[in-house]
């Protein structure tokens, strides 16, 4: 359960950060922006394993810095499609 919750505040934080680096306005909603900040580090989790930096000791900042470019990719790819899919309602 704490597991799940620490997900949902990762993907928070991961997603408003992403929404404050990106240029312009991401008009999308805050349950999306929570949902594609922890898609953002569940694909950075996934490279940094590829690439053999998903554990190491001390603070993983390479792994940290892979979760934080995954959600700018999510949220900005949330961004441009959710207007599409809210205006075909």
């Amino acid at each position: 359960m704490f597991q799940i919750i620490w997900i949902v505040i990762v993907g928070a934080i991961l997603g408003f950060l992403a929404k404050l680096l990106l240029p312009g306005k991401q008009s999308i909603p805050i349950w999306l922006t929570v949902l594609c900040g922890m898609v953002g580090a569940l694909l950075g989790n996934f490279l940094a394993s590829a690439i053999g930096v998903r554990h190491t000791s001390g603070i993983d900042w390479i792994r940290h810095l892979l979760q934080l470019v995954g959600a700018l990719v999510v949220v900005a790819a949330g961004a441009s499609f959710y207007p599409q899919v809210k205006s075909r309602r």
